[in-house]
């Protein structure tokens, strides 16, 4: 059920970043808006007495910080990507990053994975490319091919260390606490941002980047909660969790466009969310189908 929720907010995510498009809002002020309501949804979440000079003692606040950085960086690398190389590529780059934490929890935490696991994580692969893929050739200058890789290795070590803080660093009653300080991190460096904008430009306030930051911050915080939540599963391990979470977001998301916005898809991203369902069901079920054959 956890793992669902995760899915069902972050996918929703991707349908508020369409509608910006229709309403014209500008991402980057709704994005730092976003993460400051997504704090706010965490500390009302939070059912435990906030003592703000507590927080700076948590083994997890300096990791913490580091992550908001990291969101605001890879967001913004995000952006050059998607309008250098195209939206699919930034979506290939960033859920392929599944490989990192997946590699991690193999050889950090000696994870165990069946044939069939590694054969799903494979086809998952898989699936992420042809469910993305575009008809349309992409022209870039050669620099600009680097911004998938920064993509890729930014978004992996989000997800790992957001599996290493919620093992080794913090109790159940303190994930809500712990992604309210990551959004404010992340929202403070964004207000650095507008401040270095500000100086080449005058800034107005813009209630519809108010009002696509909010639409935004609830699923935004909802889809790192649940996903913390996801990895206590006492069976699965954290690399099945990531891999069916990656894929049912790539999967789900794309069956969202079709359904809200009329999206088309070609043979090749049909077969891909084909290869989804299928790579989800080995690493899902692999364990226990391997106990029949």
């Amino acid at each position: 059920m956890y793992l669902a929720l995760s899915i069902l907010f972050s996918s929703l995510i991707f349908v508020v970043f369409k509608l910006y498009a229709k309403y014209q809002v500008q991402t980057i002020y709704a994005i730092i808006t976003n993460y400051f309501i997504a704090c706010i949804v965490g500390l009302l979440y939070y059912k435990e007495p906030i003592n703000v000079y507590d927080i700076p003692q948590k083994s997890w606040f300096w990791g913490s910080l580091l992550l908001g950085l990291l969101f605001i960086l890879i967001f913004n690398l995000m952006a050059a990507t998607s309008q250098k190389l195209g939206v699919s590529v930034a979506s290939v780059a960033t859920k392929m990053s599944l490989t990192i934490p997946v590699l991690f929890g193999v050889f950090f935490y000696r994870e165990v994975l069946s044939i069939l696991e590694i054969l799903g994580i494979i086809l998952a692969l898989l699936a992420v490319y042809f469910t993305s893929l575009k008809e349309n050739k992409i022209k870039a200058e050669k620099w600009a091919f680097a911004l998938p890789v920064l993509v890729f290795l930014g978004s992996g070590i989000i997800d790992t260390s957001i599996k290493y803080f919620q093992d080794a660093h913090m109790p159940e009653e303190e994930y809500a606490l712990f992604s309210a300080t990551v959004f404010a991190s992340a929202g403070i460096f964004g207000l650095f941002f507008i401040g270095y904008k500000s100086t080449q430009q005058r800034l107005k306030i813009n209630f519809k980047n108010i009002i696509g930051g909010i639409c935004l911050g609830v699923p935004n915080y909802f889809s790192i909660y649940f996903l913390l939540k996801a990895l206590q599963h006492p069976t699965w391990n954290s690399a099945s969790v990531f891999t069916i979470n990656n894929v049912a977001i790539v999967m789900f998301s794309t069956l969202l466009g079709i359904l809200l916005f009329k999206e088309r898809l070609s043979i090749k991203n049909w077969f891909g969310i084909g290869l989804a369902i299928f790579s989800i069901i080995l690493v899902a079920f692999g364990p226990e189908i391997m106990t029949y054959l």
